[in-house]
């Protein structure tokens, strides 16, 4: 292993392959994902294996393709979609993936070769117990794991989602602004600060069973189809906030100088990381309004 190149990450060529994935992976498993700069999936699995390859810093090598300015090795390898991950070990493919992966499933892909820890295994049994409806097994778990590994952000993560999913919002935001900076301005960071927003907004509302009062008594109070949006935002429910926000929008374009059309935006821009087909549907159906 080139001891001036970091540990954990490689952008290589085909003139450097066989030193760096192939000699390498008998010492440690080597993970190579075929992408390109130009795809947002790539790039999302790029961020997601680099962290962990930063979170297992000596347990195993991610290294980097980019096939459009390494065609021999695209061809070498047969890739015909990207991303493209291969793990390599005592110089052979021991697995094969393709398309998008999130941190979860590259956690679990780790774990076949023996790269992982217990506080994962943790996470994973209070997520299991989280969406069982025992939300305080989950909550002691994921203190367990907290307490076991305080290195763990992604259990902090964790326990920041299960609070705001039970309207824990004090300790949720505690929790939250005690992160690191580079936790609260990861894509997770900032989905949960978008939650916290909503979540704050929605306590600031006569809240959703009295707003749909409102609107059944009266279809053009505008101010409850506004507040309404941000409560269904507030319990996970964007695509009614966007159907609430369209029939807001559609009845009164200028409502608050366009507040409504900025909140559209603003939901579909959330969804573009968690839900793209949902972003895309909606983007264009606020472009069909437009025109």
């Amino acid at each position: 292993m080139n001891p001036t190149l970091p540990a954990y990450a490689f952008e290589v060529s085909l003139k450097n392959f066989n030193d760096l994935v192939l000699l390498n992976s008998h010492k440690l498993p080597v993970v190579v994902e075929f992408m390109s700069v130009d795809s947002g999936i790539c790039m999302e699995v790029e961020k997601s294996l680099t962290d962990l390859a930063h979170d297992f810093s000596g347990q195993f090598i991610f290294v980097k393709v980019d096939v459009y300015e390494q065609p021999e090795l695209k061809a070498e390898y047969d890739i015909q979609n990207l991303p493209t991950i291969k793990v390599f070990k005592d110089g052979n493919i021991v697995r094969h993936e393709v398309g998008r992966m999130d941190s979860d499933e590259l956690a679990l892909m780790l774990k076949e070769f023996g790269i992982y820890r217990a506080s994962d295994e943790t996470r994973m049994q209070a997520r299991e117990a989280h969406l069982a409806g025992d939300t305080m097994a989950a909550i002691n778990l994921l203190t367990q794991a907290i307490q076991s590994d305080p290195s763990n952000r992604r259990v902090a993560l964790d326990m920041i989602q299960v609070l705001l999913d039970v309207d824990a919002i004090e300790p949720a935001t505690d929790l939250f602004n005690r992160l690191p900076d580079a936790d609260k301005e990861s894509d997770i960071g900032r989905a949960l600060v978008g939650q916290l927003t909503f979540k704050n907004l929605a306590l600031k509302t006569s809240g959703k069973t009295a707003l749909l009062a409102q609107i059944n008594a009266d279809r053009l109070d505008f101010d409850a189809y506004f507040d309404l949006a941000i409560c269904l935002v507030a319990e996970h429910d964007p695509k009614g906030a966007l159907d609430a926000l369209f029939a807001l929008h559609e009845q009164s374009p200028t409502y608050r100088e366009g507040a409504a059309r900025e909140l559209i935006i603003t939901i579909v821009n959330m969804l573009s990381s968690t839900d793209v087909e949902l972003s895309k549907q909606y983007r264009q159906r606020l472009g069909s309004s437009v025109n």
